[in-house]
Order: structure tokens, then sequence, then C-alpha cells
């Protein structure tokens, strides 16, 4: 029998089955990790039609595959947390193999914070510092207490009633700037932020510069400007979070979000509650606790509307705090104290907006309400009873109000392809007090300012920002604020910046005119306080390297602010008061070496030494003293086991001796802070495609609770002469994260 013709016929089916089941065959998009060639599970894909401008989402699966189901030539979009976005077009029915580039050096990051338009961090003039969403969840940190804590060149301080403050290259808090996603932040007491009330929970991430930045942000930024981004729903049809964290200090907090997106519309709402019992070092039995019992409940939630050209955005948020100031036992029969109970209230609402024109122009604009309340109520309690009673006195009962109205403008030019771009803008921020702590019951000050900003490029390698900044204050005379940065780029990765810049501060109502008084604490404010002036100038070089599995960095800094008039507390004639008054002269000096090498994925180490110099004098006519220094050194190790997918991470920093002014009846002397050690070691796990996260760790392994100090006092703050307090002590935490996320 002839098999030929059976042969060619049974080829024929064969070829023809083949060709209809490729034809049935499903067209993929696969994502794999560039250096590894793993596959990167639950990146988000963007999918916008080039003729409908449809867009559709989608997360790849456990394999890193996602369907190409489009009908058109389609632009594609590929992005996740520490890669570099991959943008293409793909065809109907193409398979396609994508390979993202991990950051390993994080140059990527993009930016908003004193730029004209998002630009990425290794580009900006200016040197910003990122703190992203994975590292939060690797430090374990609730507040931004907990975050900045082991930051080089940045100090952290508690206060039992007043709560926990930041220093930024030598600077106390009042001169640091604190946004919310470009909105200032009211509510300092004692002239400091409480770092406590500054949640992480709805925080994508956090913006830092040091150095004074006051001809883009004005007063109260001569320090540095902490800038914390919150997280926005971009593609997720509906989306959903839930948080549960425990330490066993007795902090019990839980927070849980729900945002969606419906086309050009996105919703979010999110809110939490977060309690701490209070805490006293061991072997002390009272009732007086050194860290203050405090509940806290949050929300917050937006409206956001986009488009190709326009961003408009409506948030609110509200946040209340309950602190409790237990008070000592009333003799002779101590059954009965009075308790101070004060409440904080804080809420804003604010509209912000951009529009992009042709010729890369853009508008911003922004409006802003915020109210802060303190209300001090205190309570006669009889503890046989349990029962408490308001006491009814003027002294014990008042409440403090403090109103803000923010408005900012600006119009920018920004085209990377010209040598000449700009920004000029203009700014107003109104404050009001009320409240029988102060003086004359209401009190007003107004703040409007005209800037701006040029940015040449005279060459590729070579940019220049000169800025100016027009002030007219209500209360002060305000010179005329300017400044100047250079960016050198001397080869790729390897980065030159240099700036001066004048800085000015005027006192907040607070520190003029509010007077407060409880257990710990008799501050007055002073209405001939002098507005402060400053010079600064700083230097950075920034040189990284990335190779296929390794990557490092080396950042070497220096810095000089010197500032007139500073705002310090003093005592009194009679030491028990202290009231607001002007250093004629205050300066710091000093430098950071950091470094980072990074073998990928498992590995990566970073480490800083970092050294600033203090010094002031009184009177105008006085020698400063010599330069107080003090050493710091910080270590941070993360280890990334690729199975089980567990990271472990270590966060080390050894604080040298630290000087801290203060002025008594001797006149200007120094105070010192002895050395200690801290560390905190945490560990993070992902469950069923990280829809589920678990973070456990032991925060302050050394167990410091106080450290001695020589020559403070104890006065108006919670430390006393021969101690400051630094913590609450070893303790042992436990995060539980649910996520759910659906796509169109």
């Amino acid at each position: 029998m002839n098999k030929g013709p059976i042969c060619l016929i049974s080829g024929l089916v064969f070829s023809l089955l083949v060709v209809a089941s490729s034809y049935g065959q499903k067209a993929f998009i696969r994502v794999i990790d560039q250096k590894s060639h793993e596959p990167v599970a639950f990146a988000h894909v963007c999918l916008e039609g080039l003729s409908s401008g449809t867009p559709k989402y989608s997360l790849t699966s456990i394999d890193g595959k996602a369907p190409n189901e489009v009908k058109e030539i389609t632009k594609i979009a590929i992005s996740y947390v520490g890669y570099s976005t991959y943008i293409d077009t793909i065809h109907p029915g193409q398979s396609l193999e994508v390979q993202l580039k991990p950051t390993i050096l994080n140059m990527d990051e993009v930016v908003v914070t004193a730029q004209y338009t998002p630009e990425r961090a290794d580009k900006s003039i200016y040197r910003v510092e990122v703190i992203n969403a994975r590292q939060i969840e690797q430090k374990g940190a609730i507040n931004m207490a907990d975050l900045l804590q082991d930051q080089p060149n940045m100090q952290v301080s508690q206060d039992g009633v007043l709560g926990t403050s930041l220093r930024i290259q030598g600077l106390s808090g009042q001169n640091v700037k604190f946004l919310q996603d470009g909105v200032p932040l009211i509510g300092r007491m004692n002239g400091n932020f409480d770092l406590n009330q500054l949640n992480l929970n709805n925080v994508d991430h956090v913006e830092l510069i040091e150095g004074p930045m006051s001809v883009i942000y004005g007063s109260n930024a001569l320090a540095g400007v902490v800038n914390i981004i919150t997280s926005e729903n971009k593609s997720a049809a509906l989306s959903t979070n839930v948080n549960a964290y425990y330490e066993s200090v007795g902090q019990y907090n839980f927070d849980a979000s729900v945002s969606s997106n419906v086309k050009n519309h996105g919703f979010s709402l999110d809110g939490g509650r977060t309690f701490f019992g209070g805490w006293n070092p061991p072997g002390i039995n009272s009732r007086v606790l050194t860290y203050k019992p405090r509940r806290q409940y949050f929300f917050d939630g937006y409206y956001l509307f986009s488009n190709k050209n326009l961003k408009l955005k409506i948030a609110g948020d509200y946040f209340n705090e309950l602190l409790l100031d237990r008070g000592a036992l009333q003799p002779p029969y101590n059954i009965s104290a009075f308790d101070n109970y004060f409440t904080t209230i804080r809420y804003s609402l604010h509209t912000e907006g951009s529009v992009k024109f042709a010729s890369n122009r853009f508008l911003n604009f922004l409006v802003s309400y915020s109210f802060y309340d303190r209300i001090k109520q205190v309570y006669y309690k009889d503890l046989t009873t349990l029962e408490k009673s308001p006491v009814d006195a003027s002294w014990a009962q008042d409440t403090t109000g403090i109103t803000s109205w923010i408005a900012r403008i600006t119009y920018a030019k920004s085209d990377p392809l010209k040598k000449f771009n700009y920004q000029t803008g203009y700014d107003m921020d109104l404050e009001a007090g009320d409240g029988k702590r102060i003086a004359g019951i209401h009190q007003q000050i107004g703040d409007y300012a005209g800037f701006l900003s040029i940015k040449w490029d005279p060459v590729k390698p070579l940019s220049l920002q000169p800025g100016v900044r027009f002030i007219y204050n209500t209360k002060y005379k305000a010179p005329v604020i300017y400044a100047l940065s250079a960016k050198w780029l001397i080869m790729e990765h390897f980065n030159l910046r240099i700036s001066y810049a004048r800085g000015f501060r005027a006192p907040d109502i607070k520190e003029l005119y509010m007077n407060f008084v409880d257990v710990n604490h008799n501050v007055q404010g002073n209405p001939d306080l002098k507005a402060e002036r400053s010079n600064n100038f700083s230097t950075n070089l920034n040189w990284g390297c990335e190779q296929r599995k390794l990557a490092w960095n080396v950042d070497l800094s220096g810095f000089y602010n010197h500032i007139n008039d500073v705002i310090l507390l003093a005592p009194t004639g009679n030491g028990l008061e202290y009231q607001y008054i002007n250093l004629s002269q205050y300066i710091t000096t000093g430098g950071q070496l950091n470094g980072s090498l990074n073998f990928y994925p498992a590995f990566k180490i970073q480490a800083g030494i970092t050294y600033t110099g203090v010094t002031g004098s009184l009177y105008p006519d006085a020698k400063p003293d010599p330069l107080q220094w003090t050493g710091e050194v910080t270590v941070s190790a993360t280890y990334q086991f690729v199975k089980p997918e567990i990271s472990i991470s270590l966060f080390y920093k050894y604080t040298g001796k630290s000087p801290q002014v203060v002025i008594n009846e001797n006149g200007f002397v120094w105070g010192t802070v002895n050395p200690f050690n801290s560390m905190d070691v945490t560990g993070t796990k992902g469950f069923w495609g990280n829809r589920i996260r678990l973070s456990a760790g032991v925060k302050n392994i050394f167990n410091v609770t106080t450290v001695p100090a020589v020559g403070l006092g104890g006065g108006h703050g919670s430390s006393g002469g021969d101690g400051m307090n630094i913590s609450w002590g070893r303790t042992l935490f436990f995060r539980l994260s649910f996520s759910f996320n659906k796509y169109k």
C-alpha cells in the first residue's frame, strides 16, 4: 500500500491543527526581574488604547503573567515598588516579556518637595532624602517619632506632656517646617511639633530636605523641611487595607482604609484609633507617670479628579487626642488627686490642583483651612469611689484655639530640553489665636510673600538656581530672602551640590502671647521677641555605582548655620517660670558621611557618621564659646530570604555626648547629655500573595530609658537635672496588615 498520500494528508492535518491551536492560545505579558530573571508578582499593568484612550488595569499573577486582551495598538505601562517603570506599545495578540529594572540605588524615586514639577531625586538641585513605604514597614514605625529617631543628623527628644520633638543639624523643632502633601501643619507646643501625633497609617513616603528652604516655604524652614506624602489609589477599582498593631508596653492601634477609582474620579476614606496606657520606669510605684496615657482618633479622606492636563483634589482630615496627666496623691489621707486632661483637636480641609498648559507650563494652587484646639480640664478624683468631678475654678479649665488660612499659587515653566526654566508664586499665611492663655484673648499674625526662582543650565552637566522671596509680615519687618543653589554632574551618578541661603522666621503666636502652665511646665510668652535671621552654607558630594547585582553609594555633606536672635526658653528670676528670649548668636556646623552597599536582592547595608558642633552668645558684643561637638554613628541592614520570602532588618544608632543650651541666673552655660546606644530588630513576612503581611520585632534592645545629664535642670521639662528621658524601655511589637485590590 502506498503510504505517501496518507503521510502527506496527516502532515497537512497536523499543521492545520497547530496553526488553529496557536490562534486559540491567549497572548500574555510576562514580567520578570532584569537581574535575577525571577517573575515579578503583582506588578501593576496599565493598558491604554492609542485611539480610544480608555485605560484598563490589571495585576500580574504569582508567576508574573497578565493576559493581553487589547483590541488595538495600545500603550502599556508596568510599575512596581523598587523598579523603574516600563513604558512601550503592544499589539493585539502579541505576547511580550518585560524585564523590569530594579532601582537598587533608589535614584528613580520621584520627589515633589521644593520642585517645579515632580522630578527624580537624583535630578533635583536639592539633596532630597526619601523614606518609602517599604522602609517604613521594615522599621515597624507607627508615627514620625519612630521613623526619624535613627536618622543621621536628627535627634528625637521626649517630653511626657508636650510629646516628642525633633532637632536637625543642631537646630530645634521650631525651625523645621512640617508639611503634609505640601500643607503646613499647625499645633506646635513649646515651639516643637509632637511627632507622636503624626501617624503613618496612610503615608506613601516621606521627603526630607536639610538646610534653609525659606525662599520656597517661608517661616519655620531654617533647619529643613519634612513633607509627609499620603497614599493615593491610582489604579485599583477598589482597594481596602486593615492594620492592627500591638506593643508590649501597652500600645494598641487599629486602622482601616477603603478607596476606589471610577474612570477619572477617585475616592478614599480611612481612619483609626491608637491607645497607650502610660509607663513608669521599673521600681517607681506612683500614679504620676513619666509617659502619660494617651488615646487618639484620626480620620481623613479625599476626592480626586484627574485627566491628562488637570488634577483636582479635595481632602480633609480630623485628629483627636486625649492625654491624661495623673496628679500625685493629696495629703493627709492620700485618697484623692487632681488629674489634668488635655484634649487636642486638629482638623483641616484643603483643595489643591494642577493644570498643564502647552510648552511645559504648569499652574499649581493650594488653599487650606486648619483648626487646632487644646483644651485643659482639671478633675478631682476620689480614689475610694473612683468618681471624678470637674474643678470649678478659672485656673482649672481653659481652651486655646489656633486657626490658619493658607493659600499658595505657583506658575512654572519646566522643560528639561530648555536651558532656562522658572517658577514664580504667591504665599499667604494667616494665623489667629484665641483663649484665656493668649494675652489679650485674641491675637493674629499675617504673612504674605511673593517669590521667584530661576533654573539655568548653561552647559549640560551644570545647573544654577537663584531664588528670591519678598515678605510682608504684619508684626515684623522682614528682609528680602534669597538663595543660590548649584548642581554639577561631574560624571554619571557623581553629583556635587553647593548652596547658600538666607533665612527668616517670625515668632509665632504661642511664642509671643501664650502662657502654658501645668504640673510640669510654666512657660510664658514674650511679646518683645525679635525675629530670627540666618545664613546657611551647605555642600554635598554624592557618588554611586550600579552593576548587575551590586550597587554602592557614598554621600558626603557639610553645613554651616549662623542664626541671629534665635529664640530659646530661659528661666525667669525666680527660677520656676520659663520665658522665651532671644539668643544673640547661635551657630551650628558639621558634616556627615553616609554609605550604602547593596547585594541584590538579598542584602543591603547602610552606615553613616555625623559630627555636629554648636555654639552661641547671649549678647551681641559677647564672643561665642568654643564649639561644643557631638558625634553619631548609624547602621541599618536588611537581609531578604528569597525563600520563604522573609526579610530581617536591624537599625542601630550611637549618639555621643550632646551639648544643650542652658540659660540661667549665671547667663549662658552648657549642659550635656551622656552618650547612649539604641537598636531595633524587625522581621516581615508576606502571605497569600502579599495580601497579608506580618511584621514583628524588638525595639530598644539595649533597654535605654533615662540617660544621665549634667546641668540641664528640671523646671519646664520632664527631664530632671540628673537625666533626660529617651524611651520607655525594651518592647516587643507585632503588626498585621491585610490588603485587597480589585482591578477593572
